[in-house]
């Protein structure tokens, strides 16, 4: 029914998960001929152009991996139907963001792009193929995506059976960070394959195994029951989103009792029933998963009336959103109650080093703090562009969640004013009241910070919300250094 070895993928989504996933399969299985689709132009431009530097996603190593087996065995196209026609593996990587309206808003996932991409699976498809689910998606979403490819085979004017193909559907979650995506394919802790019970559920889970045998040890490639497999991703993001929240609790009673929160983290990250990993604490998480799955996963419990379990997990977000409020309230305290018409510059803007992507980044939410009491943000971030900036502030005025909020949005033209983007971070803190680090690029470290502390207004602030900097010789130079966590 459906072939156990692989010959030609294509993959429906060139975003942050696509196309690094897909790249890495290329690059280590040449014999399969790998087609990633979207129905953006610019983005397949972007992916296909010779200077690598222009890849649509920033990624340490990204660039080596397109190199090797670009127009080898990988392809970048937009003609999505006819890489659904010519493959035998289609997988589906797709953005799922969360409701902005309607039944679950704020919580729920939007599954309306994994449906088209369904429908256009259905419609298309002449012969087997097996439906990988590679976005994050809610449990039970394969039997969605079942009964779409299924419903292909009825004809709508007779209701009899017109069946075009056979479909296995998969649920093959993805375990990536991003700034270390490519370490994550290569050398995956593990490999989660969920399939259905059935002989046609069972070649095509052994298919997708074997695709990945060829760089990952079988005993790390493990098998489930596929709605085990869809929650075992939601249920990861939350455990670690936890453990930030958790140590970002901790953060604000060290502040309060003189501890300070990297000592607490080190002493408890020894315990080997902890370990060490996720407790670092910061301005707060952001990413396109972590918030999104826990309110995915808040939303689920709702709906199967677990009212205290949601409860549970809704307060992790909850304690994120404390965080990046109190960081920005700190700025605005220490600068004397007011941040109207004062320079506040901010490094970073990407939600973490190593990545461009500025998805639910805490520096859109603290700098929307302050905008609202009309401070001048300027930015510096080596790898986000300016438009990005704005259009991440402006997607926030027009999605505002806190909608009690008394203070007015700010019109598009009114950000522009207020936020300057600076290639340069000298021209961004140059006369400057305060910096803020909101991301923790490596770069940041290096600075010649006597140069920078001569150009700002004295007395001149920083707020590390990443306590990445050299608090000694900071202070030694004259700044007033605010630290997360440091008493």
């Amino acid at each position: 029914m459906f072939p156990t070895e692989i010959k030609k993928i294509a993959c429906i989504g060139a975003g942050y998960v696509g196309g690094p996933t897909m790249a890495v399969i290329a690059q280590q299985c040449p014999h399969i001929q790998v087609t990633v689709v979207d129905i953006n132009p610019q983005r397949i431009a972007d992916w296909n152009d010779e200077d690598l530097s222009k890849l649509p996603v920033y990624e340490p190593g990204l660039p080596e991996v397109v190199a090797e087996a670009r127009g080898r065995n990988l392809f970048f196209s937009t003609d999505v139907e006819g890489a659904i026609r010519e493959s035998e593996m289609i997988f589906i990587s797709v953005n799922t963001p969360t409701k902005t309206y309607g039944v679950g808003k704020g919580m729920a996932a939007d599954l309306k792009y994994v449906e088209l991409c369904a429908r256009q699976i259905a419609e298309v498809a002449t012969s087997n193929k097996i439906v990988v689910e590679k976005s994050t998606l809610p449990v039970r979403t394969a039997q969605a995506i079942r009964t779409i490819l299924d419903s292909s085979s009825i004809n709508g004017d007779t209701g009899a059976s017109n069946k075009k193909a056979q479909f296995a559907v998969l649920s093959n979650p993805e375990f990536l960070a991003e700034g270390t995506a490519i370490t994550d394919l290569l050398h995956a802790d593990r490999v989660l394959i969920g399939s259905e019970d059935s002989e046609g559920g069972k070649q095509a889970e052994q298919a997708l195994a074997n695709i990945y045998a060829n760089w990952i040890p079988r005993e790390q490639i493990i098998t489930t029951r596929i709605w085990s497999s869809e929650l075992s991703k939601l249920t990861a993001n939350a455990f670690l989103a936890q453990r930030i929240s958790s140590i970002n609790s901790i953060s604000a009673l060290c502040e309060r009792t003189g501890a300070d929160v990297d000592e607490v983290a080190r002493a408890i990250g020894m315990d080997s029933r902890i370990g060490s990993k996720f407790l670092k604490s910061s301005v707060g998480f952001g990413g396109s998963c972590f918030q999104k799955d826990i309110l995915n996963l808040v939303y689920l419990c709702r709906h199967f009336n677990l009212p205290e379990v949601a409860d549970y997990w809704e307060q992790v977000v909850t304690l994120n959103d404390y965080q990046k409020h109190r960081f920005a309230k700190q700025i605005i305290d220490s600068l004397f109650n007011t941040v109207s018409g004062k320079k506040i510059s901010f490094l970073g803007w990407a939600f973490k080093k190593d990545t461009n992507d500025t998805r639910e980044s805490a520096a859109i939410y603290v700098a929307d703090e302050l905008l609202q009491d009309r401070a001048e943000i300027h930015v510096y971030d080596p790898k986000v562009k300016a438009e990005q900036i704005y259009a991440d502030l402006e997607y926030l005025q027009a999605n505002r969640r806190n909608t009690t909020q008394e203070n007015g949005q700010l019109s598009s033209e009114e950000i522009r004013q207020l936020v300057n983007v600076h290639q340069s971070p000298f021209d961004a803190t140059q006369n400057a009241h305060a910096i803020a680090v909101l991301t923790e690029w490596d770069e940041f470290k290096t600075y010649d910070w006597q140069k920078i502390y001569d150009g700002m207004l004295k007395p001149a602030f920083i707020f590390d919300g990443r306590n990445i900097l050299d608090r000694e010789a900071l202070k030694a130079i004259g700044f007033e250094l605010t630290s997360i966590g440091k008493g």
